[in-house]
Formats: C-alpha cells, structure tokens, sequence
C-alpha cells in the first residue's frame, strides 16, 4: 500500500441512528483524481469530511499514508483540507484569510510572495485583492479565496465540495484549473463531489457512484427507482409515463433501485435488423463525453426524463454516425441488472 494515500475498511457512519455511509473496502492512490457522483443525500458531502478527518466514522477505519488519523491531528492538519460548496471566509482582508493557515501552522516564510503566488493561481490579481474585505467579494470571489487560502497551504490532499455549483462561469473555470495546477505541480490528490459529471470524465482518473451511502460502481452505471410490478412471465417491471416499460429480474423488495451497467447496454439505430430478441428502451442522446482514462466515448440517453449511460469506442461513435439530439434503440438483458 505504498502508493496509497487512503485506505477505508468496514467503514460505517450514522447520524443519529440514521445510516449515511457504509463503505467496506476503498483505496485511492496519491497524486489520483477521484471524482464522486450520485444524488443529494447518496454520502458525498459526508464521505468528504470523513477523508477530511473533520468527523470521526462511527465504526471501521481511514488509514491516511497507511496509518490511522484522528480528527485535526498533527498527522493529518494541513496536509488535507477541505473547500466546501459555500466559502466560510473571516471577517478580515484577503491577505490576512489566506495567511491565516499559515500563521496557525507556524510558517512565517515568505509569506507575502506565497499569498500572492495563491492568488494569482485562482486568478485574482494580488495588487487589486489582498487587500479588499470579506464583504467587497461577489460570490465566485469569495470561493476562489478560500480556494487560495487552501492553495498556499500546498496540502498533499485537496476536497472538493460541489465546488464550483453556485459562482459564475469564469470563477468555476479558474477553480477548476487551479485544482488541476495543483495535482500537476506538487502531486496534490483530488477528491472532487461534483453534479457536474461531464467535467468529471474529462478529468478524473476513477469516477465513484454512490447511492444510499453505498458504493454503486464506476460511475458509468444507470441507477432506476422502483416501485416494481410483477409480469406474467415471472419478470418484474416499471412503466413510464410515455408507455414504456423496464423490464428487470425479480427485485429483493418493490421500492429497490436497479443499476445497469453501461457495458450491458446495447445501442442499435432504429430500424436496424441486427438488433437483439431482448428487452428495448427508446431514447434521445444528450451528451456524448470522451472518458480519460479508457478514452472510450459515454454517451448519455434520456429515456423519458431520467439518463441511462452507454459506452461506445470512438470507431463505433463515427462509424454509427452518433451524435446529441439523435434517436437510438437501447437493449439489455434483464437478468445482468443488479440490486442495491
């Protein structure tokens, strides 16, 4: 486990006695991109501050670098940080928010061209900011500082918290470069919870899917709600309101959710002969996005209203012809689909 910078075994977390996080093996690598996926309230924010080491997981266990942490421990201060969807910046100037780590961690080195070197890096020109307010900052402003204040700390591990879901496009661009620079200059791990999956795929290294508090796959699975409806000949099936109908094995209970890998779905053009004797569902692509790491093209299908992933090599997108807002036939054999 030496290229590990964590470790999670049988880890279980509960607020209250409401279950939020059950994760029984999870590794990521150092210097890795790992992007989070899946609803509000699937686990991301509190999977985050587990790794943050801000709250202590109810049972099991975080190793950091192969040995456990506590919460805000030397072994793990400043070296893993957090930037959450809302920026929590002090009531003082941009100079003194971003020194402010710095000073707690008694690094007086300096300080001036690293503050300046943070700021310029989230795109906030040193001469015109260091010395403005809390208050004198928009919103995407705000962010990119406490991104700056995290930035100069150089840490080993960086959480990201949604954290470009509500500043303005230039500010989201310049967090989302600054993240980047960071990995690519000192090795920085990034951990990134994001709805913006498109992004994710273009950077991540492994994208993880979580749903209910569990670890549902890849990221590149289809994640459909019950209730289930028994059929005549011993399958079970969901009816949409356009008249469509998922077909699937039978579910562990009614309300179960269905997860298809995108590696089962077969995606023919309509009126295509060759099409599979299984179950089919219409659709319209939305996006089609070159994954990094297998280079192969995700394309996502609305059926209805809700995306199902499909995987395609970049021969099979140009020799069908592929393209957003086109029309597509999807198949799929209802006993590769799992429960969770």
């Amino acid at each position: 486990m030496d290229n590990l910078i964590y470790h999670i075994r049988h880890l279980k977390h509960f607020y209250n006695t409401h279950p939020a996080l059950e994760i029984d093996q999870l590794s990521i690598s150092q210097a890795s991109v790992v992007g989070l996926i899946g609803p509000n309230g699937s686990g991301k924010s509190t999977l985050l501050k587990l790794l943050g080491f801000i709250d202590r997981p109810t049972s099991g266990e975080i190793l950091f670098k192969g040995k456990s942490a506590e919460p805000f421990s030397d072994a793990v201060r400043f070296r893993v940080t957090l930037l959450t969807q809302t920026p929590y910046l002090m009531k003082r100037s941009v100079f003194k928010n971003i020194a402010y780590g710095l000073q707690i961690r008694g690094d007086s080195n300096h300080h001036q061209e690293r503050i300046y070197e943070a700021l310029e890096m989230v795109g906030l020109p040193a001469e015109a900011f260091a010395k403005r307010q809390w208050y004198e900052l928009s919103g995407g402003e705000a962010q990119r500082v406490a991104l700056a204040a995290r930035m100069v700390l150089k840490p080993e591990v960086l959480l990201l918290d949604e954290p470009t879901a509500s500043v303005d496009t230039a500010s989201a661009q310049r967090i989302r470069d600054a993240s980047l620079q960071a990995r690519r200059e000192w090795g920085t791990t990034l951990i990134v919870a994001s709805h913006d999956w498109q992004w994710l795929y273009e950077i991540c290294d492994e994208v993880l899917h979580l749903f209910r508090g569990r670890l549902a796959g890849s990221g590149n699975e289809s994640i459909i709600l019950g209730p289930w409806h028994p059929r005549d000949d011993g399958l079970w099936e969901k009816i949409l309101n356009d008249g469509q109908r998922i077909v699937v094995s039978k579910p562990p209970e009614r309300d179960a959710a269905a997860v298809i890998a995108s590696d089962h779905i077969i995606v023919r053009l309509p009126g295509d002969e060759d099409a599979p004797r299984i179950p089919s569902l219409d659709g319209i692509i939305s996006r089609l996005i070159l994954e990094k790491c297998s280079r192969q093209i995700i394309a996502a299908i609305l059926v209805e209203n809700f995306p199902i992933t499909a995987k395609f090599t970049q021969t099979q997108v140009r020799n069908m012809g592929l393209y957003p807002g086109q029309r597509v036939k999807m198949y799929y054999d209802p006993k590769s689909i799992q429960w969770i």
